[in-house]
This record gives C-alpha cells, structure tokens and sequence, in this order.
C-alpha cells in the first residue's frame, strides 16, 4: 500500500512531467512555424544556446571541485539533449509533430521493456508495434522515411537522456548539472547551426522565437522532468511519457494545423498505452 507521502511525491512528479509534456511539445510546435527562415538545425541552435544562457546565468552552477564521473555524467547527457533535439527537429521537418513523437516515445519504450525483464511486457510491445503499423504501414505512402528513421533516432537518444538524466538529477544540486549539459549540447549544435542557418539565426524574429522556444523547450521543461526524476523511479517516470504523443498531436493540431486521420490517432492511443502498460511495474534505472 503507498505512503501518504508516497502518494504525494508520485503526484507531484506526476504534475512536474504532464507540465514539462505541455511545454515542451508546445514549444517544438512554435520552433516548426521559423523552419522555412532557419531550417531545424537553426531553431534546434538558437534552442539550446539561449537555454543553457538562461540556466547558467539563473544557477551559476559549481564548476571547482567536480570529479572524472560527473563532467563524463555532464558530457553524456549534453550529447544525449543535442541529438535527441537534433533529430527530432528534422524529423517534424519531415512527418507531423504527433507522429515524430509517438516513433521518438518507442525509444523508452524499449528502453524499459528490456529493463523490466518480464514476459507481459511482449503484448505491450505487440501493442506498440500495431501502433507503429498504423502510422507507417498502410500509411507508409504518405510518411518520409527519413523523417521516420530521424523520429527513431531521436528515441534513441530519449532513452540514453533518461539513463544518463536519472544519474544527473541524483548526483547534482537542483538544475545545475542540467545548466552545465546544456552548454555542452549548445557547444555541438553552434557550429551546424551557423553552417546550415547563416545570417538567419540573427534576424530579430528568429533570434525572439528561439529565446521562447529556449524556454518552453529547455529550460522550463528538463527542469521539469529532473525535479520529476528525484521524486520516482525511472521506470515510473517513463509512465508518464505516454503523454507526450497525444500532447503533441494536439500542439501539431492548434498550433500548425496538422490535422491527423482517425487511423492515425488510433496508433499514437495504441503506442502510448503501451508505454504506459510496459513501463508501470518496470524496474528502476540503476542511478
């Protein structure tokens, strides 16, 4: 039976991941309306250098003092935020905003149907796989498989975020190590941003859409989800996850007008139930 306390610490995460869900998938929506003038690559810069300015000059994380094992945590997960941001944004290039995040939530799908060990968690990834099928088989015509591939690249990456962001989130004070990954993400992605986006990347309306997708993308929701990750487990925590493609189906629809067919919907529900189902009695990341 759970704890009072339990009970409000699973529903604080609770509310700590379904707001870093809303802003973060929101936030990708408004990034997408600036591809035509900066290309992703550029919004994904302006991302990721206006949100580790934002933390660092909020936190001024601890630099002295820091050992081998936390600047090779701190590298890891700036590697995991860049390419995890990087692909994705190419990918809703590519494909609708909903259906780039049900192919990326595949990523801690697997992630933690291999962790938990348990044979019930083949049915949910049956589940999954249905779901998949309905997005990219008989739709399969009216999906680039690129933008797929990059959506699955990107789920990669979510996984390594989570593994690498439970360990971050437990060995650093508040935001700090978050601060210090995202310079390390804003140091890799500059030097594409500049070669793809150019001169764009300073244009007034670039740079204001940038600072706000910084924020409702970076800086407000990974705060967010590290807050999340002190309070559960990993393994509840990705629970959660099977939010963000319906979040995102709906901020592609509000915001750009990607409307989904019924099949389509079908498949995002499937994916995140399975997500939901697999991950509920999975075991914890090692932290």
């Amino acid at each position: 039976m759970t704890s009072p306390s339990g009970a409000r610490l699973r529903t604080m995460a609770v509310s700590l991941v379904l707001a870093a869900a809303v802003s973060t998938q929101f936030g990708a929506a408004v990034g997408a309306l600036v591809f035509p003038q900066a290309g992703p690559m550029g919004v994904v810069t302006l991302r990721l250098v206006f949100g580790a300015a934002i933390l660092l000059a909020l936190l001024r994380p601890r630099v002295r003092g820091r050992t081998a094992s936390d600047w090779l945590l701190v590298l890891g997960l700036g590697l995991s935020l860049a390419l995890m941001n990087t692909m994705l944004y190419h990918a809703i290039d590519r494909i609708p905003l909903g259906i780039g995040v049900t192919f990326e939530v595949l990523g801690p799908l697997v992630l933690y149907v291999v962790l938990g060990r348990r044979s019930s968690h083949v049915v949910w990834a049956v589940l999954a796989l249905a779901g998949v099928y309905l997005l990219g088989g008989d739709l399969g015509a009216d999906l680039d498989p690129v933008g797929v591939a990059l959506a699955l690249g990107a789920g990669a990456a979510w996984a390594g975020y989570i593994l690498v962001g439970s360990r971050v989130a437990r060995r650093f004070d508040g935001a700090d190590g978050l601060a210090l990954a995202l310079a390390v993400g804003a140091v890799l992605a500059l030097p594409l941003g500049v070669a793809t986006a150019g001169t764009a990347l300073v244009e007034p309306g670039v740079l204001g859409v940038g600072a706000l997708v910084a924020v409702l993308s970076s800086v407000v929701p990974y705060s967010l989800e590290m807050a999340a990750l002190r309070r559960v487990t990993a393994g509840s925590f990705a629970v959660l996850m099977s939010l963000y493609p319906l979040i995102a189906a709906l901020a592609g629809r509000l915001v750009l007008g990607q409307a989904l067919g019924g099949l389509e919907l079908v498949g995002i529900l499937l994916v995140a139930v399975a997500t939901a189902g697999a991950t509920r009695h999975s075991a914890p990341v090692p932290g």
